[in-house]
């Protein structure tokens, strides 16, 4: 199941239904916001990836946070211990402001969402991608092991690469590496 998939069914929906109640939007409207957003954070994941210091981090703050929270309790995403959570994780996996006000504004072009409103939505969608990696990597799937086969983390075991993949392929050429630096590249020009 890729990231996106993984967030819209957690608990029968109920991260979409509190994020759409958090913000005014029907639930068509809230899956199209998060089908516009994650892809940006999912390509700003797999970038974090590619260094072993990029996976350290990763595999710290899995291991510190209670990230499942989110998934687990989606009402929890009105706390505003989320939005501050949010936000540093954006400040990791899209480097600056800037970026995150570009990846807002391509969404509202996607989803006729109001560029605003979505910036306010992008630090809790970013808590529900650590929640739904927190509960792939966790302790019911392996755990967090070393870099080499690592269980949650690499590719063929359900683990995290698994969830990004389906998302970052976007020519489904078997290679996620062309889409990757064309998507990075998209957010690094005005």
């Amino acid at each position: 199941m890729n990231i996106l998939d993984a967030i819209i069914n957690a608990k029968e929906g109920g991260a979409v239904q509190q994020l759409g109640s958090q913000f005014g939007l029907g639930q068509d409207q809230t899956t199209a916001a998060l089908s516009a957003l994650i892809p940006a954070l999912a390509a700003g994941f797999q970038k974090n990836l590619q260094s072993p210091q990029g996976v350290g981090n990763l595999m710290s703050a899995l291991s510190q946070g209670n990230h499942q929270r989110y998934i687990n309790n989606p009402q929890s995403l009105g706390d505003q211990n989320a939005v501050a959570e949010g936000n540093g994780i954006l400040g990791h996996v899209l480097g600056s402001k800037d970026v995150s006000r570009q990846v807002a504004s391509r969404a509202a072009t996607q989803t006729g969402i109001s560029p605003d409103l979505l910036k306010q939505m992008l630090p809790l969608v970013a808590t529900l991608v650590m929640g739904a990696f927190s509960q792939k990597s966790g302790p019911a799937s392996g755990g967090l092991g070393s870099m080499a086969g690592m269980p949650g983390i690499t590719g063929s075991d359900g683990g995290i690469m698994d969830m990004l993949t389906p998302l970052l392929d976007r020519n489904r050429d078997g290679s996620i590496i062309d889409d990757v630096t064309s998507m990075i590249g998209r957010f690094g020009k005005p």
